[in-house]
């Protein structure tokens, strides 16, 4: 049976997470989580990491339970999608501990308990939630940040989680912190003196957004995906047909575990169970320059003509 700290409990990612390791970005809760509950522990993994099978040597699976170990951090193990339990190196940064448990380990708890992790920004655009998805260096935060500055709210940042009813889509939000490079904060005008950085990322900062962070699930009205190329003007264009489906699958977090814990078969039902339904678009920008303004237009433009043709 899991351990609970001083009974208290934070709120993320429709979990509510009682937990032996500080969150201090996440909200406290005395609420159940739409999703259930977990709980995160600290014990020795040392026998049951030398005993698991691996899949490659910093990851093991066995039945309903992944570990991994992240070497000089730490051994995690994400067990029926109900318990995290983490074994830190000695003289590990609590910093990074606390990254890997609020980034691969939900991802996989999450996947555990049938919801889908997509890898992006998610914000509210006219009252529905819209997902910013693309690889790394894309753009997804600075844009997410721009809308920010421009009035809508953050509902998660880096990992989506989306669960269905009545065969449509919910974005539920993650913890009200974004993650910024420094060249995303110049292009925004802050000053990184004002955050802090993330562990062994000292060019990437933790911003708090707790006054800016839609609380509650919204339904997922659309995707846009991000892509720089070259010196490309700003263009926009709809994914359309089967393209759909592996844009999602392209931006599921942590697609590589789908084989490897076994869910492929869940996780081709669950896109297909919404995949038509859900509006799809390619937003393509400069790679050089701050492009932001003139992506907002055109996902202004986009969404109003949703609106239109509803």
């Amino acid at each position: 049976m899991a351990s609970i700290v001083q009974g208290l409990a934070y709120k993320a990612f429709g979990l509510q997470i009682h937990s032996e390791f500080p969150l201090p970005e996440l909200p406290l809760t005395d609420q159940p989580g739409l999703i259930g509950s977990v709980s995160v522990i600290q014990e020795d993994l040392s026998e049951r990491w030398q005993a698991i099978p691996k899949i490659t040597p910093s990851l093991g699976v066995s039945g309903n339970e992944v570990m991994f170990e992240a070497k000089d951090t730490a051994i995690f193990s994400i067990r029926d999608g109900s318990t995290i339990t983490v074994s830190p190196a000695p003289g590990a940064d609590g910093d990074c501990v606390r990254l890997f448990i609020l980034g691969s380990c939900m991802g996989v708890l999450l996947m555990q308990k049938k919801i889908l992790p997509l890898h992006g920004s998610a914000l509210v655009l006219d009252n529905k939630a819209y997902a910013l998805v693309g690889r790394s260096g894309a753009g997804k935060s600075t844009l997410a940040s721009y809308l920010m500055d421009q009035g809508h709210l953050l509902i998660s940042d880096d990992v989506i989680p989306v669960m269905v009813q009545n065969g449509h889509p919910l974005a539920v939000p993650g913890y009200p912190q974004q993650k910024l490079w420094q060249q995303s904060l110049d292009y925004l005008g802050m000053n990184s003196s004002s955050y802090r950085p993330l562990f062994e990322r000292e060019t990437k900062f933790a911003v708090p957004v707790h006054d800016r962070f839609q609380a509650e699930p919204l339904p997922l009205a659309g995707v846009f995906e991000l892509s720089a190329a070259g010196e490309s003007p700003v263009t926009l264009h709809a994914i359309s047909g089967l393209e759909r489906f592996h844009t999602l699958f392209n931006h599921t977090y942590q697609k590589a575990m789908i084989d490897r814990i076994g869910i492929r078969e869940w996780h081709f039902g669950m896109l297909a169970s919404f995949v038509n339904r859900l509006p799809m678009y390619r937003l393509t920008r400069p790679e050089a320059g701050f492009s932001a303004p003139a992506q907002a237009s055109l996902i202004y433009e986009t969404i109003q003509r949703q609106v239109e043709e509803r």
